[in-house]
């Protein structure tokens, strides 16, 4: 069984399943090679060959985690499907809620490979494979990248190089289908949008959305690239009336609770491409993620500035800096000091909500009694660790792709097109820009604090300058601003969370103070918490769960 796309990497095996198709080719070649087989694969995929006579199941993934797969064991074998829930669904396994991942959720945002939401039924993650074995199960992983760190790298010539990759990308995932692009006006959308222009002068359709609150409507960028590319460009403002449309279907959607709210607006941006006849969309994730565009990579290289200070000058320095009162300048002095003296990937997570609130304050003391609260900490550190001769920058890149990327960005943009009815391609995951960003040396990815260094000077002349040296955004959703205004969407927040109160999973006063928070203090900050908080309780209604 293939889910997905194989691309082969031998032209022999390319030739086979043009002729026979994935599935076919895959059993043959493992018949005689075994696993060995994943050393020419690549694409976005999930498979299983099934062996009754030797009653073994092996599964494997791709590089991202782009189809995912699920699996569990029962005492008659193994159980395994693309989502949680079908295989929650079969009859020989407890379809029971699990707690930990009610507190990965929270931690994250979205339930993390390698678990699920699900006790007994686990995720496989990125680049891993599964052999089950008369009833024992061993995962690997088949692939891990090797950064190369050279000091004599061309930037014109593996700019072009880039961009030769990137364009043919976009021309494999556009073929013999009626596509279009998202198009938010940030650096990739525009990238994979103008390469599809190039493709089809005149005739490539975009799609963007927009936000009628200051902050938040990067539509303007998204016209720009339009205009420059010559595509023919549609357009929806979101309003609130639509995400309280939306929210609920989004959550009944997700085989998973997921907090990612980005999810409403790519859901309304694929509802109108699906209207238009689009079979297929090409979605710009992945670029910030190879070639360094993510803010905190630069904050965190500021951190570690202070880490290179030797020992004794730090021991004399911070005894005085903290005898000082923690006011004005000395304050923040204070807190980048406190911040730099954690090591990444922990720092990463400062200000997350689990960080900043006491669990205790959180959670019912009987859900306290059964989780690990240092479980999310713990898988960050062993993916952080994973690669071999890495910079910090890489780490936290690989990081990223195997949680970002693949339980969040790629299941938020997935979910969206599955619900409008539309397929999504991710050009900028293809496996040979994957290697190649590897080959991108860390200091011309990020030099100093300029994001996306590498890759910017690259498109000079292909993109506009004004995207280009654009900040980040995207299709975030003002959501915490809304609700301090529009009464439907304020009555869909709040009765949810009232409504979350009866499952004893988290403590009627954190609630109540969550609330009391988001009216009188910092309507995002806030507005964020109350999110993550009202998709639980309805992923659990539309998914009849209960602890």
């Amino acid at each position: 069984m293939v889910l997905g796309k194989i691309r082969w990497s031998r032209d022999d095996l390319a030739e086979q399943a043009r002729r026979d198709g994935d599935a076919a080719t895959l059993v043959e070649f493992f018949e005689s090679h075994d696993r060995q087989v994943l050393k020419y694969v690549g694409g976005s995929f999930s498979c299983v060959v099934l062996d009754p006579t030797a009653v073994r199941v092996f599964a494997a993934v791709d590089r991202i985690g782009q189809v995912p797969l699920y699996y569990a064991t029962s005492a008659s074998g193994l159980v395994f499907g693309s989502d949680a829930g079908s295989v929650a669904e079969h009859p020989a396994i407890d379809r029971k809620l699990s707690l930990q991942a009610i507190y990965n959720y929270m931690y994250f945002h979205m339930v993390p490979s390698p678990g699920s939401i699900y006790e007994g039924i686990a995720k496989l993650a990125g680049a891993n494979w599964l052999d089950f074995r008369n009833g024992h199960i061993e995962i690997g992983t088949y692939w891990m990248p090797k950064f190369i760190e050279t000091k004599s790298a061309n930037l014109r010539e593996l700019g072009a190089r880039m961009l030769e990759i990137i364009e043919q990308s976009v021309d494999e995932a556009a073929r013999n289908r009626k596509v279009g692009a998202f198009l938010s006006g940030g650096l990739d959308s525009s990238t994979v949008s103008g390469m599809l222009a190039k493709q089809s002068i005149g005739s490539a359709d975009t799609y963007s959305i927009g936000f009628a609150v200051e902050g938040y409507d990067e539509i303007a960028y998204a016209r720009i690239a339009a205009s420059h590319f010559r595509t023919r460009q549609h357009e929806y403002y979101v309003t609130p009336d639509d995400v309280v449309e939306v929210i609920p279907r989004i959550a009944a959607a997700c085989d998973e609770p997921f907090g990612n709210s980005s999810a409403i607006p790519a859901y309304c941006c694929a509802r109108l491409a699906a209207a238009d006849g689009i079979g297929c969309l090409l979605a710009g994730d992945g670029g910030d993620e190879l070639f360094a565009g993510n803010a905190r990579y630069a904050k965190q290289k500021l951190f570690e500035l202070y880490s290179q200070t030797p020992n004794p000058i730090r021991s004399t320095f911070e005894p005085m800096l903290f005898r000082f009162p923690s006011i004005g300048p000395i304050a923040k002095i204070q807190s980048y000091v406190r911040q730099a003296k954690i090591a990444l990937p922990d720092r990463l997570e400062t200000y997350n909500f689990l960080h900043r609130l006491e669990p205790i304050e959180m959670f019912e003391d009987d859900v306290l009694s059964v989780i690990d609260r240092n479980e999310p900490l713990r898988l960050q550190r062993d993916r952080y660790a994973a690669p071999d001769n890495a910079s910090a920058l890489n780490r936290m890149m690989y990081l990223d792709w195997q949680q970002t990327l693949a339980d969040n960005d790629l299941r938020k943009v997935g979910i969206a097109c599955r619900l409008a009815g539309v397929q999504v391609a991710y050009p900028l995951l293809d496996d040979t820009l994957i290697d190649f960003s590897c080959s991108i040396p860390s200091a011309l990815k990020l030099p100093r604090q300029r994001l996306r260094h590498f890759y910017k000077e690259a498109m000079l002349g292909f993109l506009p300058n004004a995207i280009i040296e654009k900040s980040k955004h995207g299709f975030g959703l003002p959501f915490g601003i809304w609700m301090h205004t529009h009464k439907p969407l304020q009555s869909l927040a709040y009765d949810s969370l009232e409504m979350l109160k009866s499952r004893h999973l988290f403590r009627n006063a954190f609630i109540d103070q969550t609330i009391a928070l988001h009216r009188s203090e910092h309507a995002s900050y806030y507005g964020e918490l109350i999110w993550l908080l009202m998709m639980l309780e309805l992923w659990l209604m539309s998914h009849n769960l209960h602890r």
